[in-house]
């Protein structure tokens, strides 16, 4: 691949994400991740096998729609943000807290 795909992986995969209900998706071979908004299908899957070296079966994305606060008085809105849940190949794993 050339250097810019393999830049832009870093650019696509934000963070993992650690709640309660993304760590039951391991239990299905499922990872969680924070990604770009601008993020294709094709492009998280690559990202993934690229920086993981696992085989990626299926990508998943949900738009998540920032919430509106009240801070003080004052109204405000958090971001929205794009959610990918990747299903792994049966017997590969991710661990999520050691990074890449």
């Amino acid at each position: 691949m050339s250097k810019t795909a393999q830049e832009r992986w870093y650019d696509v995969i934000r963070s993992p994400v650690v709640t309660e209900k993304a760590t039951q998706g391991s239990e299905h071979n499922q990872v969680t991740f924070r990604v770009s908004t601008d993020a294709t299908k094709p492009e998280i899957k690559a990202a993934v096998e690229g920086l993981f070296g696992v085989k990626v079966d299926k990508v998943n994305t949900i738009n998540v729609n920032g919430k509106a606060k009240v801070w003080k008085g004052r109204r405000g809105q958090r971001a929205s943000w794009k959610k990918a849940v990747v299903r792994i190949a049966e017997g590969q794993h991710i661990d999520v807290m050691t990074g890449v």
